[in-house]
């Protein structure tokens, strides 16, 4: 089992949307029951609460039921729980070092290093869009399920 958890400020938004994007192309490839994927904020801004509504709204319109999570802060016990801790922008690394006391130890990366377009997700509580933070957040998710499948490929 690889234990995947996303992480953003709030967890209302960009986490979320990462781990429901990534559950349901894991669920479309045959591979759901190979990955354990949560995700967490790095604030207590939003603690309880479920997707932020316009976030709920773009991943409906996906397909995607965005029912269940409620936002919980990041914790130096699970940080160690996961393989991947993945972060939305530089904010969420540095604070993802300030609550684990970690530097990056080969398991925490950005969304998008897993596409050909590195940089940040940014946070489409501020900017708004929550369009473009799904397509960068789906992209991303399609990278790290590619890269998971071939790191988990049988040997002949």
């Amino acid at each position: 089992m690889i234990k995947i958890l996303f992480i953003c400020h709030g967890s209302i938004c960009r986490s979320p949307m990462g781990m429901f994007i990534l559950r349901d192309l894991a669920e479309k490839e045959g591979v759901a029951d190979r990955l354990q994927i949560d995700a967490a904020a790095t604030s207590t801004e939003e603690l309880g609460n479920p997707v932020y509504p316009p976030a709920s709204r773009v991943l409906r319109e996906h397909g995607i039921d965005p029912s269940g999570h409620h936002a919980h802060q990041l914790s130096r016990r699970e940080y160690e729980e996961y393989d991947y801790v993945i972060a939305m922008d530089q904010w969420n690394l540095r604070n993802i070092e300030r609550i684990t006391g970690k530097r990056n130890d080969g398991k925490l990366f950005l969304i998008l290093d897993f596409t050909d377009e590195p940089g940040e997700v940014a946070d489409p509580w501020y900017t708004g869009d929550f369009d473009t933070a799904y397509e960068q957040i789906e992209k991303g998710c399609r990278g790290l399920l590619k890269k998971l499948m071939e790191e988990r490929k049988p040997t002949t």
